[in-house]
Formats: C-alpha cells, sequence, structure tokens
C-alpha cells in the first residue's frame, strides 16, 4: 500500500499529532494569519479534513501588525487527556503575546480563552505523565522542562475552566547533538524511558530531528547513537528541509512521525508553497525510533507500508467529507454567512471590511493596498499545488480614481502580483502590476467597459499568469506574468507560503464566485 508526500500540501508547517481511539486529530502553525490554527481530522493518517481553527475569536489572540511573514502564531502541540483537548502555542510579538495554552471538551466546537504562562521562548508542548504529573517543554536559550499543576473549576457561566496552580523550577535538560537552533521539543514516554525529541540545524535545509532518552524526566538525557533520526540534508531526495517531527502510537501499537518539509521548485533551490506536512513510519529498535521508510531516516515522496490504520477508509477510494478537504479544488459563491474554512484574513480582521449577503461577498476597500503592512481589505488562501488556476467574477458599478479591486499571488506586502479592476483618468481599466521587494511597476494598462469580469490566474513551477474575460462563455484572454521564483521564501519570505487572494483598496467590490481548480 503506497501513499504519498505532502499529506497536506501547501503552507501547513510545524505539524502536531494526537489521537483519540481511532481517530486523529492534527495543528499547523498559522503565523500572521486568522483564524489561527487550522485543525484537521483523520481515521487513516493519509487523508485529512479540516474541521476547524482552533484560535477563531480575536478575545483569544492579537496578531502583531507592521511585522508580515515573521511573527504571530508558531509551532502549536496538540495533546489529549482525560476527556480534555490542550492545544499549546507562542503568540509571537502580539500585544498580548507570549506562551499559552487553550482546550475544549469538543475538537469541532468553540476552543477556550487562553491561559497564559509566564515563559519566554517559543515552541512550548505539554506531556501528561503516567504518574498523573504534567510537564512543559519549551525553548528559551536552549531546551528546558517544568512541572506544571494544573486543576479544573467551574465558571461562572457554568463551562469547565482550566487553571494552571503551579509552575516548577526550569531545567535545562538537553541542547541537542550540536546543531545549530534547537528547538520544537517534545516529550514522550517509551518502555519506562522519557524520550526527549527536538528539531535542529534551523529551519533551512539543514534542519533535522535528533532525540536522547533518560530514566529521569529532568535528564541528564542520553543521546541516540544514529542522530539525526531524520533530515533530507546532503541527500538528492526531492523534499527538503525536513525537521520539527511529531510522534503517535496508533491504536494497533505502529508508530508514526508528521514533519515538516519543503518542495523546492528547482535548482538553486527556491520554494514558494511554504513548509508542508509529512507523513512517515517509525519502529522501535533497541529502545530508539528508527524512522522512514526500510529506517532510512528520510521522507520520501512515495511510502510503501502495510501499517496504516486505514479505519473506515480505503486509501484507494475515493476520499468524501462534509468538511474541507485540504488539496481539493473548491468553488465558493460567497452566499453563506460565513466564510469558507479554506479562507483567512492578515492579522484579526476588521470585521466592517467584509458583507457577506445574497449576492455574494462585498469588500469594502479601505486605504491600504497590498503593498500595506496594516490591516487590509483581503481573503486569501493557501496555494496548495504548483498547477492550479484560480478565477474570480468580480463586480465593480463605481470606482474612485485609484481605487481597485482584484487576484492576487500574495507572499507578503513586499512580494506580490496581482490583476485587478480599477480607474485611471476616469477610464475604467484592468491592469496588471507586481512588486519585488521596493521594485514595484504597473506592466500592462487595457481599458475594460463592463462592470463585471471574470479575472484569472494561473500557476506553474515556472510562472504566474493572469488572464481575464467578460463570460464564462469567453475564453480567457492572457494579459501578464511573473517568475514564480521571485515569490519564494528565499527571495522574500520567512517563514509562510503563498496565498491566492482577492482584495480591495480605495473601492467597494462584489465578489461573486471563486474557482479553485487542481490541474
Amino acid at each position: 500500500m503506497k501513499y504519498t508526500n505532502p499529506i497536506l500540501s501547501g503552507f501547513h508547517p510545524d505539524p502536531s499529532i494526537c489521537r483519540v481511539e481511532n481517530d486523529f486529530y492534527l495543528v499547523t502553525s498559522s503565523f500572521e494569519y486568522f483564524p489561527g490554527l487550522p485543525l484537521f481530522h483523520s481515521t487513516d493518517l493519509v487523508h485529512w479534513e479540516q474541521i476547524n481553527h482552533i484560535l477563531d475569536r480575536d478575545s483569544q489572540f492579537t496578531l502583531s501588525t507592521e511585522a508580515p511573514n515573521c511573527l504571530g502564531i508558531y509551532a502549536p502541540t496538540i495533546r489529549y487527556h482525560e476527556g480534555i483537548y490542550y492545544c499549546i502555542v507562542t503568540n509571537v510579538g502580539g500585544p498580548k503575546g507570549g506562551n499559552f495554552f487553550v482546550y475544549t471538551t469538543d475538537p469541532y466546537g468553540a476552543w477556550s480563552d487562553p491561559v497564559m504562562l509566564p515563559f519566554d521562548g517559543i515552541d512550548p508542548s505539554l506531556f501528561f505523565d503516567d504518574n498523573g504529573k504534567v510537564y512543559y517543554s519549551g525553548t528559551d536559550k536552549g531546551v528546558f522542562i517544568t512541572e506544571l499543576t494544573l486543576s479544573k473549576s467551574t465558571a461562572a457561566d457554568g463551562s469547565m475552566q482550566i487553571n494552571c496552580d503551579h509552575i516548577g523550577k526550569q531545567v535545562y535538560a538537553w541542547n541537542g547533538s550540536g546543531g545549530n537552533n534547537p528547538e520544537g521539543p517534545h516529550l514522550y514516554k517509551f518502555d519506562g524511558m522519557y524520550y526527549l525529541m527536538i528539531a535542529e540545524g534551523g529551519t533551512e535545509y539543514c534542519h533535522m530531528v535528533t532525540i536522547a532518552r533518560s530514566t529521569s524526566v529532568y535528564g541528564p538525557y542520553e543521546e541516540c547513537p544514529h542522530n539525526p533520526v531524520l533530515t533530507n540534508r546532503s541527500t538528492e531526495l526531492p523534499i527538503k528541509a525536513v525537521g520539527h517531527a511529531d510522534l503517535i502510537e496508533d491504536q494497533n501499537g505502529n508508530w508514526w512521525a508528521v514533519c515538516l518539509g519543503i518542495r523546492p521548485l528547482g535548482y538553486p533551490f527556491r520554494h514558494n508553497l511554504g513548509r508542508e506536512t509529512m507523513l512517515v513510519p517509525v519502529i522501535w529498535e533497541q529502545g530508539w525510533p528508527v524512522i522512514g521508510m526500510h529506517g532510512n531516516s528520510h521522507v520520501n515522496v512515495e511510502i510503501e507500508t502495510s501499517l496504516l490504520p486505514c479505519t473506515g477508509t480505503n486509501l484507494n477510494a475515493s476520499f468524501e467529507s462534509r468538511y474541507y478537504i485540504p488539496g481539493r479544488s473548491m468553488v465558493d459563491t460567497f452566499d453563506t454567512a460565513s466564510m469558507h474554512p479554506s479562507w483567512n484574513t492578515i492579522y484579526n480582521p476588521d470585521y466592517t471590511l467584509y458583507d457577506f449577503t445574497k449576492n455574494g461577498l462585498i469588500l469594502h476597500g479601505n486605504e491600504n493596498d497590498l503593498s500595506s503592512s496594516n490591516v487590509k481589505s483581503i481573503l486569501c488562501r493557501r496555494q496548495e499545488h504548483f498547477d492550479f488556476t484560480a478565477q474570480l467574477t468580480l463586480c465593480m458599478e463605481t470606482i474612485p480614481e485609484n481605487g481597485e479591486s482584484g487576484l492576487a499571488i500574495y507572499m507578503n506586502n513586499r512580494h506580490h502580483y496581482e490583476i485587478a479592476m480599477t480607474m485611471i483618468h476616469q477610464k475604467r481599466c484592468l491592469i496588471i502590476r507586481r512588486q519585488i521587494g521596493r521594485l514595484k511597476a504597473v506592466e500592462n494598462i487595457i481599458e475594460y467597459d463592463n462592470n463585471t469580469v471574470i479575472l484569472q490566474l494561473t500557476g506553474s513551477r515556472k510562472e504566474y499568469t493572469f488572464a481575464y474575460c467578460s463570460s464564462e462563455r469567453e475564453l480567457p484572454v492572457t494579459i501578464g506574468s511573473g517568475e514564480a521564483q521571485y515569490l519564494t521564501t528565499e527571495v522574500g519570505g520567512c517563514f509562510t507560503g503563498n496565498y491566492i487572494a482577492i482584495y480591495a483598496a480605495d473601492a467597494d467590490a462584489i465578489c461573486k464566485k471563486f474557482v479553485y481548480d487542481v490541474k
């Protein structure tokens, strides 16, 4: 039986996973995008459905503006203990930032407001020991472990409330095998031994996963003799920068690792989809995890194994769900009162900029365009494939001079390409604009008389191409393109991947239909 990596394509970094009986739940980082922490469910570890966002309310977190791509919601860990789901995470740079956890008894429902924790650093994780104790591990000038005491109480509204009543001394336990930036710690217990697994080597092409063990939770920790236990560095494998892993035991006693990795466009290596989620099998030999197909310590694109749980799912059958299935083609006619779960805004949204009506979504453009680092009128969804076509049916009845609305491929506010309807010298036009760092230019202007237009964006490994037509009966006319290599992390990004965005600036626009089609 074969499956293909990534199991979650597009910007889905820092995966963490837990199991409840036959169900697996997985969460990934979201950085400056809102809602935060997309939550996924599977019964076979290969087919995933997005069932929720863990952080979906302003009361839970405030994202920092003025800092695209490098701050926000970092490296969550999801765990389940005695009927309660916990997700612990860092909000880096936020006005009320820091480390906190949220919790719920229903992963499909609302998660709690945050329980703040007084720890500096990033990449927090929770470990529930079989002796009833709870431990926190994190990264702050090294990897540390401390004990927490959690208690339950009843809030004024009758709901369950979890409090952190005690925090023990921080013990710096293990700083890795010598690679730079030891981070992303997770604690496990196997056959009576404590295992501390971390990421090292930075999040670039030397990324790797290492592990150590001890008879005591605080150490001293003995390093695994075959570290790194997972890496694709110095190989010709197409998946690169593998690291930041989490382990899970399935209901049949088999072990698995989820981790991040990237798929570069070509050589020299540049990637535009962001860091994606991969799955690899794990076996235990002589008290150490051996990760990868045939124990090769690598992440392969195709992995053959007979050990997948496959609960309720035939891997060779078409996977169906009433929830959003990441990576599928999708159509949004904006005729419901809420956003499709694949959409995000950048930072906490200004809700006055969005009106969901029976006739479509009205974007009220404010003074901020795509180049602004402030809150703007935008909806965006992950680019999940190299080859795709996105179409937006857009209506603008009136346009102020230089007001605009359109369809963009967006890495951050300094790196994006877009096609837009606008008004120039009192003439309605379509334009193609590209920005690469401080270089910004309108590359094509076409007069256009209609109020409604279908804008099209086509992606490939080499370029993004823009086209338009007046109706679905017409063939789109290409009016511009831009190289994919300039919208990559290596050129202008930090931690995210490219998004397909619809936006408005200094004008109102009605979005009637959006189509994301996988080639």
